[in-house]
């Protein structure tokens, strides 16, 4: 598994425990010794993982194993039927979607999907979404609304294609079509950071009645290393930057920018993915329980009062 530098000391810890283990024999017993080392493995990872610091919480929200929107579809869905094209341009793999199931109810799925090796990531254009990927996801929302299906939008994305294609095709527009039409889909939305929520890529699917993000993802107007370039001209600054972005869900929880945070296991997802999908999985049958007993009157007029409460401000004479 791909190590982050902040965790070298706890693969040296693991591998020595490893050695010894290979080491012991019947006649030698190294048991003692390797009991005193899981017991410092224990203190070490308890040490590292509870004082994360930002810019090191954004490294485990972008790790190469952690979950992908396919994955936690593999993992929590009975039945996916993936649906292709936006009928205008191409199909964009970076974005995602079809008709699913989970524990009976029929939902409609759409998120960004990165790759997992060099080929993927190119075939998935590294989970950033050209025009067509984001005019695809408004066309399986209308698909959602005709037949009264409710829509999870899974976000994992460091922010749209910003290419000379993308931006001749109207990115900009699609995004902002996306923000408008969002806000009067007559079905209920639930949105999940899983990973990555960068700038508009994110917010182009990340309209919805009630927002969920992950412990270690993060969800902000811009990555750490492009607010580091425009405010110290140096991408090193990102580790700054990632801590006056307050990006992450403590601080979104406060300014009421997403709803409900989703644990993760001591180390990130990526650590047990089976464990996250489940506590994802409970969350989004809970939410919608609450939201199919709402009217579609009740449901629009609390989205559209969510997003217009964002950014309240207070002017002081």
């Amino acid at each position: 598994m791909a190590t982050l530098d902040f965790e070298k000391p706890i693969l040296d810890l693991e591998h020595k425990i490893e050695d010894l283990r290979q080491m012991g024999s019947k006649r030698v017993t190294l048991e003692p010794e390797i009991k005193r080392l899981e017991s410092k493995l224990s203190k070490l990872k308890n040490d590292i993982y509870s004082n994360m610091t930002p810019w090191q919480r954004v490294q485990i929200a972008r790790h190469p194993k952690r979950p992908y929107t396919l994955d936690y579809i593999r993992m929590m869905t009975d039945e996916f039927l993936e649906l292709h094209g936006d009928r205008l341009f191409a199909d964009d793999q970076a974005m995602i979607g079809g008709f699913a199931k989970i524990e009976g109810q029929k939902v409609m799925i759409i998120g960004h999907q990165k790759g997992r090796d060099v080929k993927e990531n190119v075939m998935r254009n590294f989970g950033c979404a050209h025009p067509e990927g984001y005019r695809k996801a408004m066309r399986l929302m209308s698909l959602a609304e005709k037949f009264h299906t409710p829509v999870i939008c899974l976000i994992d994305t460091p922010g749209a294609y910003p290419g000379i294609g993308a931006e001749e095709r109207g990115q900009a527009q699609a995004i902002a079509e996306n923000l408008r039409d969002m806000m009067g889909i007559k079905t209920p939305i639930a949105a999940v950071i899983i990973g990555e929520g960068g700038s508009g890529g994110a917010l182009g699917i990340g309209v919805a009645d009630e927002v969920f993000i992950l412990q270690h993802a993060y969800y902000s107007v811009i990555s750490p290393e492009g607010c580091a370039s425009i405010l110290w001209r140096s991408a090193l600054k990102a580790p700054l930057a990632a801590e006056a972005l307050k990006l992450h869900g403590e601080d979104l929880i406060k300014f009421k920018i997403v709803d409900e945070i989703i644990p993760e296991p001591q180390g990130g997802a990526h650590r047990a993915p089976e464990e996250v999908a489940l506590r994802l999985k409970a969350v989004l049958l809970k939410y919608f329980k609450k939201a199919l007993s709402m009217s579609l009157k009740e449901l629009l007029e609390a989205r559209y009062k969510k997003f217009r409460e964002i950014g309240e401000f207070i002017e002081k004479e």
